[in-house]
């Protein structure tokens, strides 16, 4: 599960990371330890090319071009931290993007099912997980909001969602197994970050923090 810790988070980028989780995650109160060991790990700074290495790890979403952006890290924290993950969790992902999200998953998780609609976007995250040493991950070009319709892999344990619709796409809910949580942003001009729990037929939700994400394609 995930790459070797020399191949990611080192140098400068991993005194960055350093930081990044002890002013943005930890004073805010993120705890997980698992959580805040996988941001220390992963070179944010790898999946932001044209940003400048300090401006990486700020405390803000970035554009990663075709008019898409990678989260601001307390908001993926929260999110990672809602899905109470453990290493034998199926997750899938809906909207890799730049594959920072993908890479703090595989970190998490010994696989990682990721969906992105951009092509271009999915061939350089993909590179750059490969170069890193995620060999956990399974990323594909696809419609995310049908989910992974591939026969014999869903229900997932937990789903995440990096853009957002006006509504959860019913085929998402219906992938989510029993007992499952999904985490998402929903909204138009209005967005919350969202988790969905699955108990049998019954689905509960409930909002986590007022957000502004991309809308889904």
């Amino acid at each position: 599960m995930g790459p070797d810790r020399s191949r990611s988070g080192d140098g400068d980028g991993g005194d960055r990371a350093q930081r990044m989780v002890a002013s943005q995650l930890e004073a805010r109160g993120i705890t997980d330890a698992r959580i805040l060991d996988a941001f220390r790990h992963v070179p944010r700074h790898r999946f932001v090319p044209d940003a400048d290495p300090a401006e990486a790890y700020g405390d803000h979403p970035l554009p990663i071009g075709w008019g898409q952006t990678i989260s601001q890290p307390y908001v993926v924290a929260v999110a990672l931290g809602a899905l109470e993950l453990t290493p034998d969790s199926r997750i899938l992902e809906i909207g890799a993007g730049s594959g920072y999200q993908t890479a703090l998953l595989a970190e998490l998780v010994a696989h990682v099912w990721s969906l992105e609609c951009v092509p271009e976007l999915a061939r350089r995250a993909r590179g750059v997980l490969q170069a890193l040493g995620y060999d956990n991950v399974d990323l594909r070009v696809g419609d995310g909001g049908q989910g992974w319709p591939i026969e014999g892999v869903a229900p997932f344990d937990a789903i995440i969602g990096s853009a957002a619709p006006s509504e959860i796409p019913a085929p998402l809910l219906d992938q989510l197994g029993d007992g499952g949580r999904l985490v998402m942003p929903v909204g138009d001009v209005f967005q919350e970050l969202v988790l969905i729990r699955r108990q049998g037929a019954r689905l509960e939700r409930r909002s986590l923090l007022p957000v502004r994400f991309v809308p889904m394609r």
